[in-house]
């Protein structure tokens, strides 16, 4: 069950890339461009497909190269229609040309989630041939060139994006987010590296919380607990916030995730099918938006909106990706409902394993059907794959804990402890 879940979730990548230049498209959705979280999750992808027997490693390679050889040619300016500025990348670009689309942000989480990948492949491909030295080359160009610094904007905490048209946007990142990837890579810099004031004022925004008899940093959306984990092996590292409390960011998202499912459990909300193998809310698609009376009651459903529990907000809708992707930290939990859901169908699997969310408290069609996305994204399946992997072999952690802006980041953050001692 492991494999397979864990080979479809995978096949969406080489049937949405543009093997001309690496893009990756953001959703099957047809005409969807391509999203720069997608590539760094392709990219990391890479190294898990090879390992599994599901692509060579010349194909692998091909890949990686298309993608960053593009990437570094990509115009960085501040013209409307330039890839980027600053070593930053717009949020969604062009599949074919690579240019801005949609009028997206500038983004610096996005941005930091293909970086994440791009020095993933450069950890991977360690071999002489010029191919492989290639890689790491322009792994190196792309990551040194981004202008940490520049999205602090005069403060400590990093600007969440910059639009040519308005310039950047009113938020910064302060409090428990996915961006602790971010300020790592932006910690670790060689070239436009912060200093540990930005990790210290997004800590300041912290909110500890008890829950069900389980405390930790709250975050209501899983995305929150998962998306830095996924390149970073938090076990047993601490920085002082987390010493404090007596606990680590690895442990911190196998409270959250258990919050989730307790929450599910105790349904309060009274929303259909939420069990103990039926659960976890994140940032996804749903069925609105609407209005509807369901069983006498007036519910308000959304369309794509960070969901989270136990606060919410939460309209009934399932995303099966939000628990597969804490099997590393409550297995206990997480291997039951993967194989729930994939017994039951619940109709959520499409041509590349379970589709993005399902929502059974808002019927559709004269048979009245549970709601069920009709696509999948590409940052849903991403953290499948190496969620699993890292589950399964730990071999994306293993990797990272070689790649030296990671452990400079840490370091410069406070992080003490574990597999970081003598490094």
């Amino acid at each position: 069950m492991l494999k397979q879940i864990q080979y479809d979730s995978f096949r969406y990548f080489p049937a949405h890339i543009n093997p001309a230049n690496g893009l990756v498209r953001d959703s099957s959705q047809p005409h969807s461009p391509c999203s720069i979280a997608a590539v760094g999750f392709a990219l990391s992808s890479y190294p898990v497909a090879v390992f599994n027997g599901w692509m060579d490693r010349g194909q692998a390679l091909g890949h990686a190269l298309a993608a960053l050889r593009f990437l570094t040619r990509l115009e960085q300016s501040t013209a409307a229609d330039a890839s980027g500025y600053r070593g930053f990348f717009y949020h969604f670009l062009n599949m074919h040309d690579g240019r801005r689309a949609w009028n997206s942000e500038l983004s610096t989480i996005d941005t930091a989630l293909l970086v994440a990948g791009v020095l993933c492949v450069a950890e991977y491909f360690d071999g002489d041939g010029v191919r492989e030295c290639e890689v790491r080359s322009l792994a190196w160009e792309i990551y040194r060139r981004v202008d940490w610094r520049w999205v602090q904007n005069g403060g400590d905490a990093l600007r969440l994006g910059w639009t040519p048209e308005k310039g950047f946007l009113p938020w910064r990142w302060v409090g428990y987010s996915e961006a602790m990837i971010l300020h790592v890579l932006a910690l670790g810099s060689p070239t436009f590296g912060v200093t540990p004031a930005a990790w210290e004022q997004c800590v300041s925004g912290y909110r500890w919380r008890r829950y069900y008899g389980q405390e930790y940093v709250y975050a209501g959306p899983l995305f929150i607990h998962q998306f830095s984990h996924i390149w970073i092996d938090f076990r047993n590292i601490r920085d002082p916030y987390m010493a404090a409390h007596g606990s680590d960011y690895f442990e911190n998202s196998r409270r959250a995730t258990h919050v989730h499912r307790e929450y599910a459990i105790r349904n309060s909300r009274g929303f259909r099918d939420y069990h103990g193998h039926s659960w976890g809310l994140t940032a996804c698609n749903g069925p609105g938006p609407a209005e509807r009376v369901v069983h006498g009651r007036k519910r308000r459903f959304w369309g794509y909106r960070a969901r989270g529990a136990p606060h919410g907000p939460d309209d009934g809708t399932v995303a099966p990706w939000a628990s597969i992707a804490s099997l590393p930290f409550a297995p206990e939990v997480v291997l039951p409902t993967m194989a729930f859901l994939a017994d039951a169908g619940h109709g959520v699997k499409g041509d590349y394993g379970f589709l993005g969310s399902f929502n059974p408290s808002f019927h559709v069609g004269p048979d009245a059907h549970n709601w069920v996305c009709p696509w999948h994204l590409a940052i849903n399946q991403g953290p499948i794959v190496l969620m699993m992997e890292n589950y399964q072999t730990g071999m994306i952690w293993r990797l990272m804990r070689n790649c030296e802006p990671i452990i400079r980041g840490l370091q410069r953050a406070g992080f003490e402890g574990g597999w970081l001692r003598g490094m």
